[in-house]
């Protein structure tokens, strides 16, 4: 049994320690305090700096909001320029005539106009001359580049068509560009997948908007769980120097907040490569538009059928026209 002056003691104590606590929460000691996932943070973090880059890339003086047109080329001579007696049309700061794009099977030669090459016409930024142009089939990064003034173009293969790819640095799409819309960040949509390769790799004839198609390299799929149910996707790989994997899926939200035929989903390469079992983070909240979004000069793979998802995904980039 206590003595008073025991009892008096623990009281003393039992304040004491209820007012370091009271003080500890005030004062937001750590021990104290609701705990935050620094995690968390970073990832949001993250996303909205991955959606200013992302905005950052489309308003390039030669991003996907420059696309000024897409003209196809027809067998035998092609002449381009702003004058209308042109059969390939540019807008309307470039010179009369520029150039003729000459079509036979699959080759193209950039030849001499009547009146020569106007001054400040470049090709991979040398003085232009006379030439086959190199073209890769459904891939244009090492197709040569005409430029001059704000003009930046190039010729590009679909399926078996050609068409001279023509961006302005003062497109009306740049300069009427509006911002771009999001869904809110949600963590619960960025999920550990399952990566089964493929042996050996399979190869998808992939569709397009514009009606051609193309094979795609597909090194295995990626299963992933939401809602208890569990999904598969195909990716994309684009370059086998690059780790990139390259999504192309829709989900539910295409009919009534999202666009349309499709958008896109960039994730590097599993944790064990291509060639083995292993996990993929796909982030969903990364989900971006396709450049058929903002424009209608752009040409863009559509979603092969295991990509098309019977679910909604409320989450990513949003429609940019309505």
């Amino acid at each position: 049994m206590l003595t008073k002056n025991a009892t008096h003691s623990l009281k003393a104590v039992l304040l004491i320690a209820l007012a370091l606590v009271m003080a500890a929460v005030i004062l937001g000691q750590p021990e104290m305090a609701v705990p935050r996932s620094p995690r968390d943070d970073g990832w949001e973090r993250e996303i909205v700096s991955w959606r200013e880059q992302h905005a950052v890339e489309l308003r390039k003086p030669d991003g996907w909001l420059a696309l000024a047109g897409l003209e196809w080329l027809q067998p035998g001579d092609n002449p381009f320029g702003a004058a209308k007696d042109n059969k390939l049309h540019l807008p309307a700061s470039a010179p009369g005539h520029l150039g003729v794009l000459h079509l036979q099977d699959d080759s193209i030669t950039l030849n001499v106009p009547a009146e020569g090459f106007p001054a400040g016409f470049l090709i991979d930024g040398k003085p232009v001359q006379a030439q086959t142009l190199h073209t890769d089939a459904d891939h244009d990064k090492n197709n040569p580049r005409l430029t001059i003034g704000t003009l930046n173009m190039y010729v590009i293969h679909r399926g078996e068509r050609f068409a001279l790819r023509i961006k302005d640095a003062k497109s009306a799409a740049l300069r009427g560009f509006h911002g771009l819309k999001w869904y809110p960040p949600n963590q619960a949509y960025r999920v550990a997948a399952r990566w089964v390769p493929y042996s050996p790799q399979k190869t998808f004839t992939i569709a397009t908007l514009i009606g051609t198609s193309y094979p795609a390299q597909v090194p295995g799929s990626a299963e992933f769980t939401l809602n208890g149910e569990t999904y598969r996707l195909d990716p994309i790989l684009e370059d086998p120097e690059v780790a990139k994997l390259f999504f192309v899926l829709r989900d539910k939200t295409s009919t009534t907040t999202t666009y349309r035929a499709c958008r896109f989903l960039y994730t590097g390469f599993p944790d064990k490569g291509l060639d083995k079992a292993g996990e993929l983070v796909l982030d969903f909240n990364k989900l971006e538009n396709p450049p058929c979004a903002y424009t209608p000069y752009a040409t863009c793979p559509l979603p092969p059928p295991q990509n098309r998802l019977p679910i909604a995904l409320p989450v990513g980039e949003q429609r940019y026209h309505e």
